[in-house]
């Protein structure tokens, strides 16, 4: 029986051996959260906090054109590290100056040619392959599932278009549901966010390079998210409207080039209070650093623009049009003000001819630049993004000599590995020529901004535009995305709207838009949402008659020293704070629901502030235009009281005394 015994008890111990040779672990600095890889019949990651599950096991490979060679099912770890890495990132055009990242990183040899790369933070954990193979490789799908514990609710963006979902401008509101009855007809792009209960989980990726953007798709009946990417395109035509290019067929695989690379990071931020999620930095911090160097020629700004208003200017002796004398009175009204920028959207250059060199006889370029520059305005030029990159370094050349300080490309509307080596292309051949790039009609940012900080902002949002053709839920959204988009980036929303109107009475009416909400609400973005170039995006006549809001949104900062998301909740409302030196600036939203905040000022310095404050009126409840403005004094020991009206808003300045 003794022997017996012993022999059972030396099978369990090398059975357990076993088991512990194919399970390897890390955990974050202050130990709460755990990630396991496993390498039973496949190559899976889990994901706990506080010993709780959070990701169960979940599948994740490289597929190549080599499936003999990839053996997935059967891979093994050869060799694994862990060791502590900490930084210091002083960041650019960005929330907050400067911020330090630690993690504990694992990394592990597999027998295929790959390692896996594990960092967890306190705040998150991220994943990422390289490969060291020889010669060329071709990705056929990359597996990476995610298993939730639970049937639990997720905030989703689907993409747009049912027949192409690779084609679509990553602009969509967000669908909550639990993650068991998704629609699984449609992927949806990222960030996504889970509600786990004690803690969210957001989606996200970063340094994604010569690689197409991950997209997660549920199966309509278990709580489980399969990434899905665009595959690499084969034949492409160009529309007959603007000359965008768009994907007719596709090969069968999503990425090819180099065996010997690194992919992109899958991020899965852990948050246990929404007002952290906004501030969460993984996406900048896990991108490659910068690569232009000397940075201070990139001048973020405020900027006029004429396409939201339909060049709604009136009261002005010439013919309003895409003509000179109508831009140079949008140079006017910014130099008027204090704006950095005006935008030359879309016809100064034929967009049916498709040649980013040529301009319509109505505009005189030369003659318009010399204008702006004596009123001390930058001009930014609109392109669709591959008539742009067609003449890239001929463009790039001709329009910083004259004097030009960027261009807003538009119309991307891909991710496709492609699409992304050419967003890569423009920020490089930009940042060379010393100008600046908006990336509108642009997937979601992935870090790029850190890479090439002359990468200013990026659309990837449901923005004010469209509040032109339609009558979506705009105070919900605005109270939502700051707390899941923003983690991934900046956002160019395009606000500032001084036609505001409540609930009933809102219309979309193309020609002369409208905002959803308050006059303060409008206000408040300037402070809420992240955006280092911002639009303003009403006609000079509208902001001219109102003054008092103009000055102040003029007066705002665009980037921070610091941020901090004072209060809120995911879907209902958010105060968000930013200081440079001794100045503060806070903003409010609200959805549809009013509500009165109490803002503690502790986060001020001794001594007396002056607080200039806007918040809606008592009547904003039946015109969104109604607010009102004081001007108090403060201190650190004060607390505000402020009521939000439906789909409301305050925004205030406070400045040292």
């Amino acid at each position: 029986m003794i022997k017996i015994i012993s022999i059972v008890l030396l099978f369990l111990v090398a059975w357990a051996l076993q088991v512990n040779a194919g399970s390897y672990s890390v955990v974050s600095p202050d130990e709460r959260l755990k990630v396991k890889v496993t390498t039973d019949k496949g190559l899976y990651f889990s994901l706990s906090r506080n010993g709780k599950v959070l990701l169960k096991p979940s599948a994740i490979a490289v597929c190549t054109h080599r499936p003999e060679v990839d053996h997935w099912k059967k891979v093994r770890v050869t060799g694994q590290k862990q060791r502590r890495l900490s930084e210091h990132i002083r960041a650019l055009f960005y929330r907050v100056k400067e911020f330090d990242v630690e993690c504990n990183e694992m990394e592990c040899r597999l027998d295929n040619g790959f390692t896996l790369i594990v960092r967890v933070y306190d705040n998150g954990v991220a994943y990422r392959f390289r490969s060291v193979r020889k010669g060329e490789m071709v990705v056929k799908k990359e597996q990476a599932e995610f298993c939730f514990a639970g049937d639990y609710l997720a905030y989703v963006p689907y993409s747009t278009n049912p027949e192409d979902p690779w084609n679509m401008a990553f602009q969509s509101p967000y669908t909550v549901a639990p993650l068991s009855e998704l629609r699984p007809e449609l992927p949806a792009f990222l960030p996504i966010t889970v509600d786990a209960g004690e803690v969210k989980l957001t989606l996200l990726e970063s340094d994604l390079e010569t690689y197409p953007g991950m997209f997660v798709r549920g199966d309509g009946k278990m709580p489980v998210l399969k990434a899905e990417f665009a595959a690499y395109p084969e034949e492409t035509f160009l529309n007959a409207w603007r000359c965008q290019e768009i994907v007719r067929i596709r090969r069968p695989y999503i990425a090819r080039g180099p065996g010997k690379r690194n992919f992109p990071w899958r991020i899965v931020v852990v948050t246990d209070d929404d007002t952290k999620m906004p501030v969460n930095h993984l996406v900048y911090a896990l991108a490659a650093p910068n690569r232009i160097g000397d940075c201070s020629w990139i001048r973020p700004g405020k900027v006029a623009w004429e396409w939201w208003n339909d060049l709604g200017i009136s009261g002005v002796d010439f013919k309003v049009g895409i003509n000179t004398h109508t831009y140079k009175h949008y140079v006017d009204f910014a130099a008027e003000y204090g704006l950095e920028y005006v935008v030359l959207d879309e016809g100064w250059s034929d967009p049916k001819k498709g040649d980013i060199m040529s301009v319509i006889p109505e505009v005189d370029l030369p003659e318009l630049v010399e204008y702006a520059a004596s009123k001390k305005v930058g001009l930014i030029l609109w392109a669709v993004m591959n008539v742009l990159d067609e003449k890239l370094e001929e463009a790039c050349r001709h329009y910083a000599a004259m004097g030009i300080k960027g261009f807003k490309v538009d119309f991307l509307d891909r991710d496709d590995q492609q699409a992304v080596e050419m967003v890569y292309r423009i920020a490089e051949m930009t940042a060379r020529y010393r100008l600046m790039v908006d990336f509108h009609g642009m997937y979601k940012p992935t870090g790029i901004n850190r890479t090439y900080p002359n990468a200013i902002n990026f659309e990837g949002v449901f923005g004010m535009e469209e509040l032109k053709w339609s009558n979506p839920d705009m105070p919900l959204y605005d109270v939502t995305m700051p707390y899941i988009r923003m983690m991934a980036g900046s956002v160019d929303y395009t606000q500032g709207a001084m036609h505001n109107a409540v609930k009933k009475d809102f219309r979309d009416i193309y020609s002369s838009p409208m905002s959803q909400g308050t006059r303060c609400h409008q206000l408040a973005t300037y402070i809420v949402f992240d955006s280092p170039l911002v639009m303003l995006c009403d006609a000079p006549t509208a902001y001219r008659k109102e003054p008092e809001c103009t000055q102040f949104i003029a007066s705002l900062p665009v980037v921070a020293e610091e941020t901090r998301i004072l209060q809120g909740k995911m879907g209902e409302y958010i105060v968000t704070a930013r200081r440079n030196e001794t100045e503060w600036v806070v903003g409010g939203l609200t959805n549809w629901t009013e509500r009165e905040v109490e803002i503690e000022l502790s986060f001020l310095s001794e001594g007396k502030y002056e607080a200039e404050i806007f918040q809606d009126g008592v009547n904003a409840v039946k015109k969104g235009v109604d607010y009102v403005c004081r001007i108090q004094e403060v201190g650190r020991n004060d607390c505000l009281k402020l009521w939000l009206a439906p789909g409301g808003g305050f925004a205030m300045k406070l400045s040292r005394k």
